[in-house]
């Protein structure tokens, strides 16, 4: 069966234009709808004494930054068959796997690091995508060369 809802999992950096050449590929081969989405994630610390940050402020912050670069990011890719994109709150994992369960996606595309090491033992996002996915996952390895 052909893909024809994929979700794209983008950090908005350098790297993500690798995945989002793998998605524009199958994209077009399945005729296929891309959303991606950015997820941001606050580590909400508690603060001893007085809490010099203000959480609710700075998490608006956060996410007007995000959705102005995804914006800007996404008029950057002309061409590609992409909804609009998706910005969310909290767990990456749990915010695209809902994401793919109410666009009834059928390909999750996240870039992954292939980590040794310690680094695998603390997981990533990509590992965190495979355990419960409403749908195929494609991990798209990233890094010079790739």
């Amino acid at each position: 069966m052909p893909y024809r809802n994929i979700v794209v999992a983008i950090d908005l950096n350098d790297e993500c234009s690798q995945i989002l050449a793998r998605a524009r590929d199958l994209a077009i081969a399945n005729a296929a709808k891309i959303v991606p989405i950015h997820v941001v994630e606050l580590v909400e610390m508690a603060f001893g004494g007085e809490a010099a940050l203000d959480l609710p402020k700075f998490k608006l912050e956060l996410l007007d930054q995000a959705q102005q670069y995804l914006e800007s990011f996404a008029a950057e890719y002309p061409g590609l068959p992409t909804e609009p994109p998706r910005l969310a709150y909290g767990d990456t994992r749990d915010e695209i796997h809902r994401a793919a369960r109410e666009l009834h996606a059928d390909l999750i595309i996240v870039g992954s690091h292939g980590r040794h090491g310690m680094a695998l033992l603390f997981g990533s996002t990509a590992n965190g995508m495979l355990h419960s996915a409403p749908c195929d996952v494609l991990a798209v390895r990233l890094g010079p060369g790739h």
